[in-house]
């Protein structure tokens, strides 16, 4: 939803107890909450064989997506699994596929819909997958960010730098304002274009990935960065420090990567001698220097792949894929653990359950369509600009 469109509905904010219950819609938000139709009962001992007749129905004229968070129940239809952006472009190489099912949260479907073709429909299983990372930057927080930097006087000099994970309103400002996407995997190639570009970048939503980008890939000092907090007057920053600074980091935050401390790492470390601590670089600072290997979801994959027998490791993510990992790589002797002993599913991409799967197919093979993600055309436009500008990176 574009500011414009939010003015005009002239809403006030959801409560927050209610989004949390499920219930009401918040239009300032990038997901909703909606879902139409009756659902399958979780109990249902047919829902296996339902989804996968279902899906046969549809043939070719479906393609599923998994994102690596998601539950096994939903991840066992997937027709290929990766991260969010790997996701959107196997979407867009599936040209005869009607229907593209993601089984992940808003943004990336938002994604998907983007790089894939008119002719196709885009569906996400349940509206209420949404990210709470992204949910941390409207469009309307953003222009007023982008105001305070041009009361300042160095809008001129600010690239925009957005991560993946943001939704495609805010893709569509970093178009429309010169800048681009980037992802955990090729930051450091994003920051190094922008500042090709400009002399300062505004990077959103997830400070901590600007931060460890910048500190531990690019030799820059924490006090070079600043944090703005679009709940205060100005991001809570005078214009002095704004001037000073070279990374201008929006105060948002992976809820699940959050929560890792230097206690966890500390605390395995003494549980587990010998062990590889590995975590996402959406962790914060402190948990990122203490560990031994930093990398996106993809490099973690690829990391336990390459593991020899008998290794330990403790890994810093979402706790669907760690416990996956562990179960692939058991037979190799490979000690899987998660980092922290709070047990932490990412709770919005856990939405996606069977019987929203199973809906959503049935619907879908009964020629029903169902929840699907479409971006307007405007934002769109901005949005593939920004993403294209990282496809054209060195």
């Amino acid at each position: 939803m574009t500011t414009a469109q939010t003015q005009e509905l002239d809403v006030q904010p959801t409560p927050l107890a209610l989004l949390l219950l499920g219930r009401e819609a918040d239009p300032r938000s990038e997901r909703g909450v909606e879902c139409p139709g009756d659902l399958p009962s979780p109990s249902d001992p047919d829902l296996v064989a339902r989804a996968r007749a279902a899906k046969e129905r549809l043939g070719d004229k479906v393609f599923v997506l998994g994102h690596h968070y998601q539950r096994d129940e939903v991840i066992q239809f997937a027709d290929v699994t990766g991260d969010s952006f790997k996701l959107a472009r196997d979407a867009a190489a599936r040209p005869e596929a009607e229907y593209i099912v993601f089984c992940g949260v808003h943004f990336m479907a938002e994604s998907a819909d983007i790089l894939t073709s008119d002719d196709q429909k885009v569906v996400l299983p349940d509206l209420a997958a949404g990210c709470s990372m992204a949910d941390m930057a409207t469009a309307e927080q953003v222009a007023e960010c982008w105001d305070a930097l041009t009361e300042a006087g160095i809008a001129e000099q600010v690239v925009p730098v957005s991560y993946m994970n943001s939704s495609a309103d805010i893709k569509a400002f970093t178009g429309k304002h010169g800048g681009t996407i980037c992802t955990s995997s090729n930051a450091k190639r994003a920051l190094d274009w922008a500042f090709e570009q400009g002399e300062k970048v505004l990077f959103l939503p997830d400070q901590h990935l600007g931060r460890n980008t910048a500190v531990r890939d690019m030799g820059m000092t924490l006090g070079d960065c600043v944090v703005y907090n679009p709940h205060k007057p100005n991001g809570g920053l005078t214009a002095e420090e704004l001037r000073a600074a070279k990374m201008i980091l929006w105060r948002g935050h992976c809820s699940v990567h959050g929560r890792f401390s230097l206690d966890s790492v500390n605390d395995v470390r003494e549980r587990i001698p010998g062990v590889n601590v590995l975590v996402h670089p959406e962790c914060k600072h402190e948990v990122v220097a203490a560990a031994d290997y930093v990398g996106s979801t993809e490099y973690i994959i690829k990391a336990l792949e390459a593991a020899p027998a008998g290794s330990k490791w403790a890994i810093g993510t979402e706790l669907n894929l760690v416990r996956r990992l562990a179960n692939r790589f058991a037979a190799e002797d490979k000690e899987i653990v998660f980092l922290d002993k709070t047990v932490c599913f990412c709770s919005t991409m856990n939405r996606i359950d069977l019987p929203h799967l199973v809906w959503t197919l049935e619907s879908l093979a009964e020629g029903t369509l169902v929840n699907r993600i479409e971006v307007d055309t405007e934002t769109e436009a901005f949005a593939k600009l920004a993403l294209e500008r990282m496809l054209a990176l060195p």
